[in-house]
């Protein structure tokens, strides 16, 4: 890593041109086996048109016992959702749970507390680090301002396409559930602490996810920088 990051140093010794503002990341944590989560999924659905937010959808696997078994549910994806429960004070994970930029949360059903929450992110300062995907081996973070914990990399990869399940059994039994930008991978590339930092990246496997890099503070803490892989 310490060898990469003077690689990158050497190519940031100009500054890169300034980025867009980066959307908004709404994460929703649902399961095909919670009773209303159908119905949240198909709302973050059309939230996910709008240019000024990306959408994220994290399967969670602590339903499947009521009968059907998510077929996109991850165990990290749970775990993922239980860095918020810790970080933001709540009793218990649950679904649909929806969070906005690593800051603040809401239920999935809670639309206009959701769309409040949105617009309040949408003012905050952007102050984020510039990222870069060089090629499909290597992601550059720039320099920027970050607390005295330091934050954590992440490589995100997703199904942009809409994908509709059968469930068969459990609560939602009968019914099609829709999902959109289900993540399928999540990879911890290490940590960020402010300066010029190089990230190799693992190999991409299923054919057809776009990827895109998070840097946010750690274990469940505010999103800083988002990178979306060809912008």
């Amino acid at each position: 890593m310490r060898f990469l990051a003077l690689i990158s140093l050497c190519l940031t010794t100009l500054a890169l041109p300034a980025q867009a503002r980066a959307p908004v990341v709404v994460e929703l944590f649902t399961a095909q086996g919670c009773a209303s989560c159908g119905e949240a999924n198909a709302w973050l659905g059309k939230l996910a048109e709008r240019p000024d937010t990306l959408v994220l959808t994290f399967p969670v696997d602590y339903w499947d016992y009521l009968g059907w078994t998510d077929i996109f549910a991850k165990p990290e994806f749970a775990d993922r959702q239980k860095a918020y429960v810790a970080r933001m004070a709540l009793r218990e994970p649950y679904t649909p749970q929806v969070v906005i930029d690593g800051r603040s949360q809401a239920g999935g059903m809670q639309t206009e507390k959701v769309e409040a929450l949105l617009a309040t992110a949408q003012r905050q300062p952007h102050n984020s680090p510039d990222i870069r995907f060089i090629g499909t081996r290597r992601a550059d973070v720039g320099e920027g301002k970050v607390g005295k914990a330091g934050a954590e990399v992440w490589l995100v990869r997703y199904d942009p396409r809409q994908q509709d399940v059968a469930v068969k059994r459990g609560d939602n039994r009968g019914q099609t559930v829709q999902h959109f930008n289900v993540v399928r991978e999540v990879h911890r590339l290490g940590t960020w602490r402010g300066k010029p930092t190089a990230y190799r990246l693992p190999k991409e496997g299923q054919e057809g996810l776009s990827s895109l890099i998070l840097v946010q503070g750690n274990r469940g803490g505010r999103i800083v920088g988002v990178g979306l892989k060809g912008s």
